[in-house]
């Protein structure tokens, strides 16, 4: 079987770690010609001399940035035909208590960051009436979580936008989905452990705290998640869009 992706150029952001870097990588062994978007210019550099992507250092939070970026890219690379919203930041804090300061910063990436993206790249996609936009969401969008209210609620406005976005796209070609992850094994996951029980009570769940754990049995990884944006992203979902698929090993107890 053939490359999914050979020739078609992808904007991954938050490549520098994590899911966005699996997702860089997955897309990268499927023949695409990977533009790996972060603002950690360092951990950029690192992962994209790993899976030969090309660095393009952007804080996603900034339109003009964002502008000129995606102008370089299709100048260097050719047209954007995917682009996945992998960047992402998360403040744990109660839902009274969070910042003025982390709740701002919060939206600023998880939302503002994935409108940003895509009216940069949408635009330019309509006019050739093809691509794929996948933003990479979370369970918590879905499911209150206890501690997680300021990223719950940016998760959620960046899976509504997608949605509406790709309700308005549809008959241009262009087609918008989602994918929420549960616990997957990166350090944004780690921070929440406060000791070495956190692997266990995360798979078990936590009565305390409202959580059913996970059925599978296991935490998931970022290169689960980055086999379901591969699929998405390619032409073997050429009939699906404005679909939220929860990579999460069933937490979220979804009918």
């Amino acid at each position: 079987m053939g490359q999914l992706l050979a020739g078609v150029v992808a904007v991954v952001t938050g490549a520098a770690g994590g899911i966005g870097a699996a997702i860089g990588r997955a897309l990268t062994a499927e023949g695409a010609a990977v533009a790996a978007v972060d603002r950690d210019r360092s951990g950029l550099a690192a992962v994209t001399g790993w899976y030969g992507a090309t660095p393009y250092p952007v804080d996603v939070v900034d339109p003009d940035a964002v502008d000129d970026a995606i102008e370089r890219i299709e100048a260097g690379l050719g047209p954007v035909g995917v682009l996945v919203n992998a960047a992402g930041v998360l403040v744990p804090g109660a839902a009274t208590a969070i910042s003025d300061r982390d709740w701002h910063d919060t939206f600023a990436v998880n939302a503002t960051g994935v409108f940003h993206m895509c009216r940069a790249v949408v635009a330019r996609m309509r006019p050739r009436r093809h691509g794929a936009v996948v933003t990479v969401a979370s369970n918590a969008a879905g499911v209150p979580r206890t501690g997680m209210a300021a990223y719950a609620a940016s998760k959620a406005a960046a899976v509504a936008y997608t949605m509406c976005l790709g309700l308005e796209v549809a008959r241009d070609g262009i087609r918008c989905n989602v994918i929420s992850p549960g616990s997957t094994d990166t350090q944004m996951l780690h921070q929440l452990w406060t000791d070495g029980t956190g692997p266990r009570e995360t798979v078990d769940g936590r009565p305390d705290q409202f959580r059913t754990g996970i059925p599978l049995g296991r935490i998931g990884t970022p290169d689960d998640v980055a086999e379901a944006v591969v699929f998405l992203a390619s032409a073997r979902a050429r009939q699906i869009t404005l679909q939220n698929l929860y990579v999460d090993g069933g937490a979220a107890l979804r009918m």
